[in-house]
């Protein structure tokens, strides 16, 4: 698996070098970007999104600007693992989109699980809440009159000298206490992400990379970044490799059916009578992206105009 993963990233990187980038459109044909409507879409979601940025100029693509080399959100919560949701839902997804040669984008769940039990179970009976009239509240004497009236101190006692005001408790100096912090500070901890979005020139399409951090802010190892990822997608279009910009090993959600996936998805937005728009095509992007990485909360669910409509 290793190999042939560097088998191809060799042989892809061979071809990118020698081949020129794609500069004609062919977003209805096949789902794909130009590095201008790149540009377009990515300028479009950071003015749409203040949350995302354009990346630094390390590792600079020399076909792309040099204050635009890629697109960056960062500090993006995750509050629980994938396992964690996907008890939740019944076994197995369901294909969304695209399954040629059955290797297609799947569900990250499927249907709520049934919960056994029933709220009303968890309901007080009223007969608890009844007040019983066998026990009616009674006056207490020491303080409503009665046998013990006679034990109230006379307040002229106070002006014995024996009485003396700095000899009062009360009057003392006060002893302060030093408030330990607990062991359980009930702060929620949560691991955060920063997402990149890539322009693949060999597929011709965006490419999302993932670098996690813990609850202490450490760096995470991308092994430990699969646990935020949907158990259909590890391993298997999630893959650890070299970020295009950014140094060192990146879990990426690898982007050999990104333009078919998204062709399926404008076919759709067409048969319903929506022209597509280029710069609005990375927010269908991070949208469908969402089922890899359903835990991790970027802020894919604005509120968007799909495109123009043809009617």
């Amino acid at each position: 698996m290793v190999l042939s993963q560097k088998l191809h990233e060799a042989f892809k990187g061979t071809v990118e070098r020698i081949t020129a980038p794609r500069t004609v459109s062919a977003l209805k044909e096949k789902g794909v970007l130009s590095i201008t409507e790149f540009i377009v879409a990515g300028d479009n979601l950071v003015s749409k999104c203040p949350t995302w940025e354009s990346g630094e100029q390390s590792k600079m693509k020399s076909y792309l600007p040099p204050e635009k080399q890629f697109l960056i959100t960062r500090n993006v919560p995750c509050l629980r693992r994938v396992a964690s949701l996907e008890e939740e839902y019944e076994v197995g997804g369901e294909v969304l989109i695209d399954n040629e040669d059955n290797d297609g984008w799947l569900a990250t769940h499927g249907n709520p699980k049934e919960n056994n039990c029933d709220e009303d179970d968890n309901l007080p009976s009223m007969e608890i809440l009844e007040i019983s009239n066998k026990n009616p509240i009674q006056s207490i004497p020491s303080y409503f009159g009665g046998e013990e009236e006679e034990d109230i101190p006379d307040m002229a006692e106070y002006d014995e000298p024996d009485n003396l005001i700095e000899m009062d408790p009360a009057t003392l100096r006060s002893t302060y206490l030093v408030a330990q912090e607990p062991d359980d500070d009930n702060i929620l901890r949560t691991r955060t992400y920063d997402i990149s979005i890539t322009y693949d020139k060999y597929y011709q399409t965006p490419r999302v990379w993932l670098t996690g951090y813990d609850e202490s802010r450490m760096l995470l190892q991308p092994e430990l970044v699969l646990e935020d990822v949907s158990q259909d997608h590890a391993h298997k279009t999630v893959t650890i490799e070299d970020h295009h910009h950014l140094p060192g090993k990146h879990a990426s959600v690898h982007p050999c059916r990104h333009g078919a996936v998204m062709k399926k998805i404008i076919d759709i937005l067409m048969l319903h009578g929506v022209e597509p728009e280029v710069d609005k095509y990375l927010f269908l992007f991070l949208k469908f992206v969402a089922s890899v990485i359903p835990t991790i909360e970027y802020d894919y669910t604005l509120d968007f105009d799909l495109g123009r409509s043809s009617n």
